[in-house]
C-alpha cells in the first residue's frame, strides 16, 4: 500500500499544478451539481414531526391548565406557551442550573421516558398562595445542593397531577394517552431521556405570577418518541376535541344563551315597487294599489321567518302562523 501514495515531491508538484491552473480542476462526473451540507449525526427533522399541531395541542393544553391550577393551588399565574422548538438535548441540559424539579416520566402508548421541568419560582409561589399569601415566592439564589422539602414536595406533585390531566385531554383528539410518574431529580444532569446528540420537542411554558414573578414549566419529548405517531401529527389535531360530553353541554349552553336574545318581529302585509320621483310627487290622500298575497311575512330582524293568517283574537291584532319559510323560497 506504502508504494502507491504519492512522495512529498509529487504531493507539492500537485498542488503547484492546481494553483497554477496546468493542472485542471473541473473535469469528471456531475460536476455541476450542486450540494447541501448534511450533518448525518442528527435527524431531518423536517421530514418527521408537525410541531404546528404541537402548538395547537399547548394551546389547548394552556385553557384548561390555568384554571385547574386555580382549583387546586388557589394560583392562577399568566401562562404564555412559547413556539414549539426541535434542539438537541445535551444543548437543553447545558441552559438549566440547578436545582430544578425535574420529572421524568412516560407518556404510555408513546415509547421512551419524556420530561416536565418545573422552575422553582413557580414551586414556592404556589407554596405561598396554597397558605393564603399572595404568591411572592422570593427565594433568591438557591444552592446547587438545595433540596426540596416534603411540602414542597407535595406542591410540586399537585401541579404534576393538573399537568397530566390537562396534557391527557389536549392530547385527546390525536391520540389517547396515560401518564405515569417515574422518578425525580434536582439536578437535570442525572435526568437523561435521550443522548446528548439526540433530537428533542421542547414546549416551554412561560408564567408570570401576581407579583411579577417569572418562571416556566418545560415539556420534552424526544422526538424518536414522536415519529412513530407522526401521521396523525402530520394531519393535525382534529376538529373536536374528543369529548362528546363537553361538546353537547357546550352546544346546549349556547342554545340557552341565543333563546335569550331579543329580537324585533315585523308583519309584513306587502310590498309595492315605485320609484322615487313617485314618492316625491304623493299628497295626503293619494291611494297605492298591491295585489295582497295569501299570506303576510312575518320577519324577525328583517329576515322571512313564517308565512302567517292576520286577524283578530279578543281585542288585540293577531297573527296566526300557517308555515315556515323554506330559504330560497322567498
Amino acid at each position: 500500500m506504502a508504494d502507491n501514495l504519492l512522495s512529498a515531491d509529487e504531493l507539492s508538484a500537485l498542488a503547484e499544478g492546481v494553483s497554477d491552473g496546468s493542472i485542471a480542476v473541473d473535469t469528471g462526473f456531475n460536476t455541476a451539481a450542486r450540494v447541501r451540507k448534511h450533518d448525518i449525526a442528527s435527524e431531518d427533522s423536517s421530514l418527521g414531526v408537525n410541531v404546528t399541531s404541537i402548538d395547537m395541542i399547548n394551546e389547548r393544553f394552556i385553557r384548561l391548565f390555568r384554571p385547574g391550577l386555580m382549583d387546586v393551588l388557589r394560583s392562577s399565574p399568566r401562562v404564555n406557551p412559547l413556539k414549539v422548538q426541535i434542539v438537541k438535548f445535551g444543548d437543553y441540559i447545558k441552559e438549566l442550573r440547578a436545582p430544578l424539579s425535574v420529572n421524568v416520566i412516560r407518556m404510555n402508548p408513546l415509547r421512551g421516558y419524556s420530561m416536565v421541568v418545573i422552575d422553582p419560582t413557580i414551586v414556592f409561589s404556589s407554596l405561598d398562595s396554597f397558605f393564603g399569601g399572595f404568591g411572592q415566592g422570593a427565594v433568591g439564589q438557591l444552592s446547587p445542593g438545595r433540596m426540596f422539602t416534603p411540602m414542597e414536595t407535595r406542591i410540586i406533585n399537585m401541579i404534576l397531577d393538573v399537568t397530566f390531566r390537562y396534557l391527557r385531554e389536549a392530547w385527546g383528539p390525536v391520540m389517547p394517552l396515560e401518564f405515569e410518574f417515574v422518578s425525580s431529580e434536582i439536578n437535570p444532569q442525572f435526568a437523561q431521556i435521550a443522548d446528548e446528540n439526540d433530537l428533542v420537542i421542547l414546549s416551554r411554558f412561560e408564567t408570570e405570577t401576581a407579583t411579577q414573578n417569572m418562571g416556566f414549566i418545560d415539556i420534552l419529548h424526544p422526538y424518536a418518541s414522536l415519529k412513530p405517531v407522526r401521521e396523525l401529527l402530520r394531519s393535525r389535531v382534529q376538529t373536536g376535541d374528543g369529548n362528546e360530553d363537553s361538546d353537547r353541554v357546550w352546544r346546549e349552553n349556547l342554545e340557552e344563551a341565543v333563546g335569550g336574545a331579543c329580537l324585533e318581529a315585523n308583519v309584513i302585509l306587502g310590498q309595492i315597487s315605485t320609484t322615487l320621483r313617485v314618492v316625491e310627487t304623493m299628497q295626503p290622500g293619494d291611494i297605492l294599489y298591491f295585489k295582497k298575497p295569501e299570506f303576510a311575512s312575518l320577519q324577525p330582524n328583517g329576515i322571512p321567518a313564517f308565512d302567517v293568517q292576520v286577524g283578530t283574537l279578543g281585542a288585540q291584532t293577531a297573527v296566526q302562523i300557517q308555515r315556515a319559510v323554506v330559504p330560497g323560497n322567498h
